[in-house]
């Protein structure tokens, strides 16, 4: 009897969990009917088999490059600044990780071009040695689409590179360059003289002399004009930066006296100390090499918008690096084609000669790059044209290399 009732029980919860499994393929048939487009968002659903292949190849050599390459870097640059180091006493958790830590990123994303033109030549001209190209063209697969994947992995390296160019190694940046300034170059610049800028609509600021290491300036006056006439006329012996002050452009004057003009009428006001707002940081009295790489992108508008409303002419090298960062990204699609188009044939003395034509080419993008803020700043060239210089000439490069490809 206690047998029976065991396998009475056994009967029960098969049909129970029998009707949960139809119930759960009825819901499944349900989804898949009416949810199954989808699949269509999925992007990984538009990737075949080669597609997933050249792209692992691709991102993978690209990698290994960044670390072979870097790391020999890393091995010089040791070398050649162990002197510097030991001379100055900098720590070895500052040297890690804040020279080092911020080193690697600023030029591996320097050099990125470089490194996707090697990565796309070594696994490229590997395929093509191994007949694979060949197979894939003679099975129908035509070159352009060939050129898909590889598109794919450039744009997947040109938004890492642009999001990183634009909002992290800025951050980085700023403590790099504080390490060169104190432990590797004692030459920062840390004073101005005969500074004036517009600090407002229609208020002047001058100093005749501004020490960024103190934030302290001599030599003060402060102007009004109001409809072309002056207003107000401000003097100071001295005027400091509140460095602890919660909200910005916080200066004390020190022996101050303030003359406002009404009509024909004046009223002098003087005092030994007065808390002041004035629309000016240190940051604008003071520039030094190297600056608008601690800016992040959105920073380097605003600081370029704020110069230009003070009709400051130091700006240019702000909106080069800016117009920059966005061409440099668009190199890893060119100098990819050029890499495909050079290497996807296999040729019987090798690629000796195509990867030395390759390299040269890579190499003179990233010279007339770094060339191209002195076209904009001694040439007078607008810096949005100098900054895509190399991209306009490279992408007729590219396309008369594309264009000789095998099909």
């Amino acid at each position: 009897m206690k047998d029976f009732e065991q396998i009475r029980h056994h009967v029960k919860r098969y049909r129970r969990l029998r009707r949960l499994s139809r119930g759960w393929q009825c819901l499944c048939r349900f989804l898949r009917r009416w949810l199954g487009w989808l699949k269509y968002l999925n992007p990984f659903h538009y990737l075949k088999r080669i597609d997933r292949y050249i792209i692992s190849k691709f991102i993978g050599t690209y990698i290994y490059s960044i670390i072979l390459i870097i790391s020999i870097a890393i091995v010089f640059d040791v070398n050649e600044n162990l002197a510097k180091f030991t001379a100055y006493n900098a720590p070895l958790k500052a040297i890690v990780f804040d020279y080092y830590a911020n080193f690697v990123p600023y030029f591996s994303n320097l050099f990125s071009p470089l490194f996707v033109f090697i990565a796309v030549i070594f696994f490229t001209s590997k395929l093509a040695g191994n007949s694979e190209i060949i197979a894939m063209l003679a099975a129908g697969v035509s070159f352009k689409r060939i050129m898909r994947p590889y598109m794919i992995s450039a744009a997947l390296i040109a938004l890492v590179n642009f999001y990183l160019g634009s909002m992290v190694i800025p951050r980085g940046n700023v403590t790099r360059l504080n390490f060169e300034n104190q432990y590797k170059n004692t030459k920062k610049v840390t004073s101005a003289q005969n500074v004036q800028l517009q600090v407002g609509q229609g208020v002047i600021a001058y100093m005749q002399q501004y020490d960024d290491r103190t934030k302290m300036g001599w030599g003060f006056s402060l102007d009004k004009f109001e409809n072309k006439k002056l207003v107000s006329h401000m003097t100071a012996s001295t005027i400091q930066y509140d460095t602890i002050s919660d909200s910005r452009f916080h200066w004390k004057a020190q022996n101050y006296k303030i003359r406002t003009l009404k009509g024909l009428r004046e009223e002098i006001t003087s005092g030994s100390r007065i808390d002041t707002l004035i629309m000016m940081e240190p940051m604008d009295l003071v520039y030094s090499t190297g600056q608008q790489e601690t800016f992040t992108s959105p920073e380097l508008l605003q600081y370029i918008s704020k110069q230009q409303e003070r009709g400051s002419q130091n700006v240019v090298q702000y909106e080069v690096e800016f117009h920059k960062r966005i061409a440099t990204s668009f190199a890893s699609f060119i100098l990819t084609i050029i890499g495909v188009s050079l290497s996807a044939r296999k040729r019987k003395g090798g690629m000796g000669k195509y990867l030395g034509i390759g390299l040269a080419l890579s190499f003179s993008y990233i010279m007339l790059q770094t060339v191209s803020a002195t076209f904009a700043i001694q040439a007078d060239t607008p810096p949005m044209m100098a900054a895509w210089i190399p991209n306009i000439i490279f992408v007729v490069i590219a396309y008369f290399c594309y264009r000789q490809a095998p099909n």
